[in-house]
Parts: structure tokens; C-alpha cells; sequence
């Protein structure tokens, strides 16, 4: 299905670009933190890092109602979290760190909490991965540059924008060691405003 997402973005003339220069090791946990633009950010996440088995952290509003996407949130085990709940969704994502640890699983994590409409990266919170560390605290930090996907969207869902160049790039991996949570969000949130040229 995610395959035929990313094909259909082609459509309009946009392109996608995934750059992984990284040797990311296989059967070890991933946290990979990235900005976060608009929903066009995610099928090409799930399908060029599909070999790590990364499940999402959602708000919990998408797991109904939305054919096959409410499914999978429901049934594929990430996380689904209520924003207006922190002990909920802190809960959720303790339960995520075990099952990270027990499966291998890698996560995908918007630490920005929602998306920027104009490409500028906001300030990355630790409290998420600092959860997920808890529980999996061997996971490695892997950064994920996002650039031009906010543009697809600038006028809203339609009409759709054509022609735009959309970037992803796995950045260089962070050993989380004993830094603290706070930190390791700010490492990560400066090696993509670097890769992206923002200050």
C-alpha cells in the first residue's frame, strides 16, 4: 500500500528523493527522529525503512475511521496516543519501549510534536524518546531530514501543489549512552536544522 502511495505522488510531477548513506545495524532497536512537514512525510518512511520493522506514534484520532490507515494503527503496533492525556500517552509509549526491546522493532518519532506549515523546524521534545528509552535502552538515534513536503500542502489538501522536489536523508546515528533524553532530542534537532541549512 505504501508503495503505491509514494507512486502516487508522481502524479502530479512531485518526486521523492531518500538518501541512506548510513550503515544502520540490522536486528538492533532504532529510534529514528525526524521533522515532521505534513502527512506526506510518512508512506516514504514506511517503505525505504521497512527492513528496521519502524512502527509510528500516532495521535490516537487516526486509529478510527480512516480505511486500512486506522487498521494498521490499531493492529501494527505502534503507539496511539491522546494529546490531551500525558498519562495516557506516556503510558503508550512505556508499553511501545517493550516491545521494542522484545521485538527488535524500530519507531518513528515526530519530536516536534506537530507539523511546521512552513519547513522551519521546531524544537524537538525529549519526553518521548526519553520514555521509549526506559524501557529499550540500548536503542540507537537516528536523525531524518524532511525537506519540501510542507510544500505539497501550502494551500491545504486542494488543490495539492505540483512539481515539488521532496528530500528525506538518514543523518548520522547518535549513541544515547547516558545522555539524557532533553539532550539527545536537541543533537538531533541541530544535526537536521544543519542538514537543512536552517538556524
Amino acid at each position: 500500500m505504501n508503495w503505491f502511495l509514494l507512486a502516487s505522488y508522481y502524479w502530479l510531477g512531485n518526486t521523492v528523493t531518500f538518501v541512506n548513506k548510513q550503515k544502520l545495524p540490522i536486528g538492533r532497536s532504532i529510534i529514528f527522529m525526524a521533522n515532521h512537514q505534513s502527512t506526506y512525510d510518512i508512506p516514504p518512511l514506511i517503505w525505504y525503512l521497512r527492513k528496521y520493522h519502524a512502527k509510528f506514534i500516532s495521535k490516537i484520532e487516526l486509529a478510527k475511521g480512516i480505511p486500512s490507515i486506522s487498521f494498521n494503527l490499531q493492529h501494527g503496533g505502534g503507539a496511539n496516543i491522546d494529546r490531551k492525556d500525558s498519562r495516557q500517552a506516556i503510558s503508550e509509549l512505556v508499553k511501545l519501549g517493550t516491545r521494542m526491546k522484545e521485538n527488535n522493532w524500530s519507531v518513528v518519532i515526530f519530536p516536534e510534536g506537530t507539523r511546521s506549515k512552513d519547513g522551519q523546524v521546531k524544537m524537538f521534545q525529549g519526553g518521548g524518546i526519553g520514555a521509549l528509552l526506559k524501557k529499550c535502552p540500548d536503542a540507537l538515534i537516528v536523525p531524518v531530514a524532511i525537506s519540501n513536503s510542507w510544500k505539497v500542502i501550502r494551500w491545504g489538501n486542494y488543490p495539492l501543489s505540483t512539481f515539488i522536489p521532496m528530500h528525506w536523508e538518514v543523518l548520522e546515528p547518535i549513541e544515547p549512552g547516558d545522555i539524557p533524553a532533553n539532550d539527545l532530542a536537541l543533537m538531533a534537532e541541530n544535526r537536521i536544522k544543519e542538514c537543512l541549512k536552517q538556524d
